[in-house]
């Protein structure tokens, strides 16, 4: 019986002091020194891709650009974009010892939810049209960097339509 009582009265004074606690605070997600969540896909280098700034440029010359854009909110191909991947997938089929990431990007406006998605959903529109037009799967990758790595500044269509993108980078 004593140890019962004994237990009773531990629960009772555990229960009781807790009562008096203040419930915890979340806290914002964790940056490093740069502002960027560390929980973010990491940039190509960090997930043992290497970019290959030769290669780039030679597929940049052959191809016209490395860069496609979307409209707002969207991720379909329009007729410049179809125009671009053709020329990288033809530059990339007769360079069958390289690999490339498909790196999809948004604006600022939207969550980062949202953009990080829509990242995603314009990367995959670029490597499936890549691979239908004969680029092996297995040679394609795709990283959804949302809004977190805009190439213009600023809070205006000018800014935001530079930063609607899709880049495809020639790695190793």
């Amino acid at each position: 019986m004593r140890k019962t009582l004994t237990l009773a009265t531990i629960a009772v004074a555990l229960s009781l002091s807790a009562c008096g606690r203040k419930p915890l605070e979340t806290a914002p997600p964790p940056t490093d020194q740069t502002g960027i969540d560390p929980n973010l896909p990491p940039p190509n280098d960090e997930i043992g891709l290497t970019e290959l700034p030769n290669q780039q440029a030679a597929m940049v010359a052959a191809a016209g650009s490395d860069t496609i854009y979307f409209g707002t909110d969207k991720f379909d191909l329009d007729d410049a974009s179809r125009a671009t991947l053709t020329a990288q997938a033809k530059w990339l089929i007769a360079n069958p010892a390289v690999r490339a990431s498909v790196e999809g990007h948004a604006d600022e406006r939207g969550t980062r939810e949202y953009n990080q998605a829509l990242g995603e959903r314009r990367a995959n529109s670029a490597k499936n049209f890549l691979i239908a037009q004969g680029v092996p799967a297995n040679r394609l990758l795709t990283i959804s960097w949302g809004k977190e790595r805009p190439v213009a500044t600023g809070s205006d269509e000018s800014a935001w339509a530079q930063n609607r993108r899709a880049v495809t980078v020639v790695v190793r």
